[in-house]
């Protein structure tokens, strides 16, 4: 009789809940390591480099990256297998412009309908954002995601008051799209830029309810993302 037992991902996978959490995990690992750059654009995600790197099983780690496929991470080609997204200037001024166009609605949205409330989360988001900025400057690399989490806590408190599901659904894509961007242009700091007096003036036009100056500055906010992009990849065309 044979008594080796199977190793933990094979008896995990008898259990549909052990199943699941084991994939949110593979999920969850690889999705990081693709937005801090240690699995580098275009790098080929081949399952036994996966297995040996992560130890999880290849059912697993398949679910895993098909789900990262439909989060734009990582592409599949048949024959071929799954590969890290490629990043570029082209895909990140696309991926800018849309954001701008979505964001600005639902910012002008979110004031028109908020109330003491939505001031409140404003400003509790706009409180921890700025505790994580004062850090930057020493050590950004080190703060990187902390910062990224405090960064969106910030932009949903500002639209929060929209009432549109859709908005809110596709802001919420596009800046999770937008975040290896950001990553990138906070540790290569090739143009000066001054983050938290950028947040500020948003957030003080926001309270100010000048909904019009909040989404100007909002726009100028996203757009120097990709110029600091610009600096760093060079356009294709």
């Amino acid at each position: 009789m044979n008594n080796i037992s199977a190793p933990p991902s094979a008896r995990a996978a008898h259990s549909p809940a052990k199943a699941r959490s084991l994939v949110e995990a593979a999920h969850g690992t690889i999705r990081h390591e693709i937005l801090t750059g240690v699995l580098a654009p275009e790098t080929k995600l081949r399952f036994e480099m996966l297995r040996a790197r992560y130890g999880f099983g290849a059912s697993t780690l398949r679910e895993a990256l098909t789900r990262l496929v439909g989060e734009a991470l990582v592409t599949s080609e048949e024959q071929k297998g799954f590969r890290v997204a490629s990043v570029s200037v082209e895909d990140f001024a696309d991926l800018t412009r849309t954001r701008v166009f979505i964001e600005k609605e639902a910012l002008r949205s979110s004031i028109g309908h908020g109330d003491d409330a939505w001031e409140g989360r404003v400003v509790a988001a706009y409180h921890r954002l700025s505790k994580i900025e004062a850090k930057l400057v020493t050590g950004p690399e080190a703060q990187q995601d902390e910062f990224e989490e405090r960064n969106r806590e910030f932009h949903l408190a500002l639209i929060s008051a929209c009432p549109s599901r859709w908005l809110n659904h596709l802001y919420g894509i596009l800046f999770q799209q937008s975040e290896r961007y950001r990553r990138l242009s906070l540790v290569n700091r090739v143009i000066s830029r001054d983050v938290h007096a950028e947040h500020k003036a948003i957030f003080d036009a926001a309270l100010a309810r000048d909904a019009d100056l909040a989404c100007k500055l909002v726009g100028e906010h996203i757009e120097r993302t990709l110029t600091v992009m610009a600096k760093l990849f060079p356009s294709k065309s």
